[in-house]
């Protein structure tokens, strides 16, 4: 069990396969790449190509050579130290508190388009602060019965990214496509997609996730490489199927990055009594599928912060454990507590449900994209380091993997800088100095959480044995 002294083996190969998969494909990334606009598929095979497909196999490689409990945390613990590790889970954590908030502001949004109209702001507000707590709730169980969540999840993800997609076709080969999607078309507006290769980059994430829970995986070796490639092949194909099915469907103009599910729906299935009932079927669906995701994504990172407390890298808080079957019931807590608080912060400020997305997306999204750089920086020490070794999946070779590793931090690094600035287009300095003020507040606590769990770590080591209750003598 995922942090118990002794882990069962509980997750099977179906069952990682299932985690990855509802841990990569979001069904909110749909309407984030429909934003992109007509150019939207083009770069989606470009950035799978040049990132998603190298990313993959790097983190095969390091989940089968390396399958400790942790998985990013342990391995850039491994390579650059305890503090390195903890900085880096540090960001890793606190972006999926920060992303939270943004994925339930926009449940509340299309729950209010389809099933609630006259639902305001602090009403979708109240929605997000509800589910904040049921996940925590949930993070708290066991893994045999949370592992649930993101397994149901997964079909529905299927269930609603193939409607769309097959809807929107066939709407557009019915009415005529509401979008030119010709490459040559796009090919004459790739500019315009420039903005938004971030958050292509971004959904390409999060195949490393199940590494976290990796004592909980039986015959890690052969099933952590099979998974994460089934994942992300399913995952590249969904991504572009439900974008054209979009784009097929509603003009670029009309695309609001919010509700965008929900108006496609109604307008594929809406015409009808019946329509509209399928419409209200499917999009409860994909609440379900937001709901999953963030699950899957908290059980990996306080996973992952838990490790990190443990080992007195972060403070003890976060350390906390059930103690009978070992959740993360700390970090749990914790990823809670500063998603309501953020929730119930930038509900104050902003003026509409798409501001307040895009403003906690675009800084979650920068801090997020922090640690696989560190990542990709650790499998290259780690490879040198290791070079000897042939044991588990290995990229072939003695310059490809470290050509395809420095490729990828190549796309992590472009993605951060256009998150701030696209060429081409003035840079908005207001917006610029609210970001960067936020990653560098974020670092700040960061190291401030580092120096508390160092110094507790000092505590602990210079005690007798006899004070910390582990029966162990002090060394000399």
């Amino acid at each position: 069990m995922t942090g118990s002294p002794n882990p069962k083996k509980t997750l099977s190969a179906l069952d990682i396969t299932l985690y990855t998969i509802s841990a990569i494909l979001l069904v909110d990334q749909i309407a984030l790449s429909a934003a992109v606009g007509e150019s939207a598929i083009f770069w989606w095979l470009v950035v799978l190509l040049i990132f998603f497909v190298p990313n993959t196999l790097i983190t095969a490689e390091l989940g089968t050579r390396y399958p400790e409990q942790g998985g990013i945390y342990a391995w850039i613990r491994d390579a650059f130290g305890a503090r390195w590790g903890a900085r880096i889970t540090w960001l890793y954590w606190i972006n999926i508190a920060l992303w939270m908030p943004a994925v339930f502001i926009m449940f509340g949004a299309i729950f209010a388009t389809l099933y609630w109209p006259a639902l305001d702001l602090w009403g979708q507000i109240g929605i997000g602060l509800a589910l904040c707590w049921l996940n925590a709730a949930i993070n708290c169980l066991p893994l045999r019965m949370s592992k649930w969540i993101p397994n149901l999840g997964t079909p529905l993800k299927f269930l609603v990214i193939l409607t769309l997609g097959a809807g929107g076709l066939w709407y557009g080969l019915q009415h005529g496509f509401a979008n030119n999607l010709s490459l040559g078309h796009s090919l004459e507006r790739l500019d315009e997609g420039l903005a938004y290769i971030p958050v292509i980059v971004y959904g390409c994430l999060g195949v490393e996730l199940i590494s976290a829970e990796s004592a909980a995986i039986r015959n890690p070796h052969r099933s952590i490489p099979r998974a994460m490639l089934i994942a992300g092949l399913l995952t590249a194909a969904c991504y572009i199927f439900g974008t054209l099915g979009v784009l097929a469907a509603v003009p670029a103009e009309r695309i609001d990055t919010v509700d965008i599910i929900a108006v496609s729906l109604r307008e594929l299935f809406g015409a009808s009594a019946l329509g509209e009932g399928l419409a209200l079927v499917i999009g409860g669906a994909a609440l379900l599928t937001f709901f999953s995701t963030m699950v899957t994504w908290t059980l990996g990172g306080n996973c992952a912060m838990a490790e990190a407390g443990a080992a007195r890298e972060m403070p003890a808080a976060f350390a906390r454990k059930h103690p009978r079957h070992g959740a993360p019931v700390g970090a749990a807590l914790l990823t809670s507590l500063v998603s309501s608080t953020i929730l119930l912060l930038y509900g104050f400020m902003a003026g509409s449900a798409e501001e307040l997305f895009w403003t906690l997306f675009s800084f979650s999204a920068i801090v997020f994209l922090l640690p696989y750089i560190g990542m990709h920086l650790a499998y290259l020490k780690l490879r040198r380091r290791d070079a000897a070794r042939a044991d588990g999946f290995r990229i072939p070779g003695t310059r490809l993997h470290r050509l395809l590793s420095l490729n990828c931090i190549l796309v992590l690094s472009a993605a951060i800088v256009l998150f701030f600035w696209v060429p081409g287009q003035p840079l908005d300095g207001v917006f610029a100095a609210q970001v960067g003020s936020g990653v560098l507040i974020t670092l700040l606590i960061g190291e401030f959480l580092v120096y508390l769990g160092e110094k507790s770590r000092k505590e602990f080591d210079a005690a007798p044995a006899r004070s910390r209750g582990d029966g162990t003598a002090r060394e000399a």
